[in-house]
Order: C-alpha cells, then sequence, then structure tokens
C-alpha cells in the first residue's frame, strides 16, 4: 500500500511539474487571454457568487447583511405560495416552449438551408427579426385587446364563437398560454442563427458517401448525417433556448401587467423582480435566483447528456 501511494504522488508530481512547464512556454497565450478572463471573472463569476453568499443573510441594501443561514431558503418553499406559483408557471413555459421552440427553430433552419443563397437570407432576415426588435411583443397587446376592436375578439364575434369581448389579458384563463404563443414567436433567436450556420458548415460529400452506404431518405440522411455533425449547435442552442425559457419576465409583464391577476402569469424571474427591485429585500431576492440558477444547471445538464446520444 505504502508503495502504492508513493508511486501515486511521483506520478501526480511529474504531471503537475509538466503541466506548469507547458504553461510557463505559453506565457503569451494566458496574456492575451487575460482580459477576457478578468472580465468574466469580475462581471460573471463574482456576482453569482456574492449571490449565493447574500441568499444566507437578510440584506435590504440600507443595513450590513446578517447572517440567517437556510431562512430564506425554508421560507421561499415553506412559506412563499406566490413563489410556487412563479415555479410551475415557470416549468410551465420552459417545458412547453422551450423543446418546442427548440425543434421549430431546428426545423425552420433546415427548411431555409433547401433554399436558394439569397432567399435563405431574406428568410432568415424575417424568422429572426422579432427576437432583436425589443418590445415587439407589444404587437399582441393590440391584436389581443379586451374589446371589441381587438382584432382576435372581433373575429370570434363575428363569425359567432362569443358573444362578448374576451379579457384576454385579465382572465387567468388566458393569459398564460397567449404569453406561450408569444415566447414561441419570439423564440428564433441565437439558437436558430447557430443551427442555419451549422447546416451550411455540413460537409456536402458526407451526403453522397452516405447514399453509397445505403441511406434513402432525407429523414435517414438528417439522423445519421447531418444531427452528428451539429453536435455544437445543437448544444449551444439548447443552452440558449434554456437560458431564454426559464429567464421569461418582459413579455408576461408587459401583456398582462405587474403583479398579473391572481399572479396567473407570476414567473420565477418576476417574483425575483418583485422583491429585489421594488421591496429592496435583497437577500430573499439572492435566494431566488440561487434557486433558478440551480434548476437551470440541472436543466442543462439533463439535454446536454440527451443530445449526447444524438446519432451514436
Amino acid at each position: 500500500m505504502k508503495e502504492y501511494l508513493n508511486k501515486y504522488f511521483t506520478l501526480r508530481k511529474h504531471n503537475m511539474n509538466v503541466a506548469w512547464k507547458k504553461a510557463k512556454n505559453r506565457k503569451m497565450c494566458y496574456l492575451f487571454l487575460a482580459p477576457y478572463a478578468i472580465l468574466f471573472t469580475m462581471f460573471y463569476v463574482l456576482p453569482v457568487l456574492s449571490s449565493i453568499y447574500y441568499s444566507f443573510t437578510y440584506y435590504n441594501i440600507l443595513e450590513p447583511p446578517r447572517f440567517i443561514g437556510l431562512q430564506n431558503y425554508i421560507s421561499l418553499v415553506l412559506q412563499d405560495d406566490i413563489f410556487l406559483i412563479g415555479v410551475k408557471n415557470t416549468l410551465m413555459i420552459a417545458i412547453i416552449t422551450g423543446p418546442l421552440g427548440y425543434i421549430l427553430s431546428f426545423l425552420f433552419a433546415w427548411l431555409i438551408n433547401e433554399l436558394p443563397r439569397w432567399i435563405r437570407s431574406i428568410a432568415v432576415i424575417v424568422f429572426y427579426a422579432p427576437s432583436i426588435a425589443g418590445n415587439c411583443y407589444v404587437i399582441f397587446s393590440v391584436f389581443f385587446r379586451g374589446d371589441a376592436y381587438g382584432y382576435v375578439n372581433a373575429f370570434l364575434m363575428n363569425v359567432g364563437i362569443i358573444d362578448a369581448p374576451k379579457l384576454w389579458f385579465i382572465d387567468p384563463k388566458y393569459m398564460l398560454p397567449i404569453c406561450m404563443l408569444v415566447i414561441l414567436w419570439m423564440s428564433m433567436g441565437s439558437g436558430f442563427l447557430s443551427f442555419v450556420a451549422g447546416l451550411q458548415g455540413v460537409d456536402r460529400s458526407q451526403f453522397e458517401a452516405g447514399y453509397m452506404d445505403g441511406i434513402k431518405n432525407r429523414w435517414q440522411e438528417l439522423w445519421y448525417i447531418t444531427l452528428p455533425n451539429m453536435k455544437p449547435m445543437l448544444m449551444f442552442g439548447a443552452v440558449m433556448t434554456i437560458t431564454s425559457s426559464f429567464g421569461v419576465a418582459d413579455v408576461t409583464m408587459a401583456l398582462c401587467g405587474y403583479p398579473s391577476t391572481d399572479y396567473a402569469a407570476r414567473t420565477i424571474v418576476t417574483h425575483l423582480f418583485d422583491y429585489g427591485y421594488s421591496r429592496f429585500e435583497m437577500g430573499y431576492a439572492c435566494a431566488i435566483a440561487t434557486i433558478l440558477f440551480l434548476m437551470m444547471i440541472l436543466c442543462n445538464k439533463a439535454i446536454q447528456s440527451l443530445l449526447r446520444r444524438v446519432g451514436t
């Protein structure tokens, strides 16, 4: 046993010396990476660590933070019913709009890839425009206006489906489904662009070789050639989809109000906004942010493990 431990520590010391020598020989590379590493640490790593720390404290900005242990998390899970509503709504949005938006982004990118180049460029702009147009979701407030002048109400009344206008953004039955519709409409974001770029980067000679090896249709071509070549883009699109679906707040707050009726459109980020920016209970808000961060990481890991099986 002693001899085995000596060999282990000797080998470990040798590997550390080799790694240190390689690092010394690549000083210039680390020098070029330093600006990004410093900025990433300052604006991403440190805020996350400080948020985790403040989640264990009572902190209202005006007074120094006071350590209270797990009290914020206990209050969130056992006492805060509105937070549980936000968790339910966020999970519903993520489960429905996340995979559906991801699949639609890939399918539209796949279909656009077959078009001529100039038509493909126009189609990419048309599909990508809603995700960069800012407050374009306010257009839906006109369509689902709660009186007879709203386009949806006017159409349904003209065809005889309803007798009186529906209050789409006030009635809890309709608020979340309409928000999901808007989120799907805006889901063609950077993941969609990565799919378009990935499809353009697949070597065309692989398709010819695949047909010689027995591939008979486009679906087999997609499964055995296209998807395995696009694993990095698929992973990037999944991460962006998870981030956007769990971070929904602007759409629900703009369309359904803040707070919404019976908190029917409440999400985790809306709850975080309420406690962080309206009530200034930063310790409690940091606990909400930490739970959201852990949920996103777990979902990200699950999707990554699923995508690793594609084409294998």
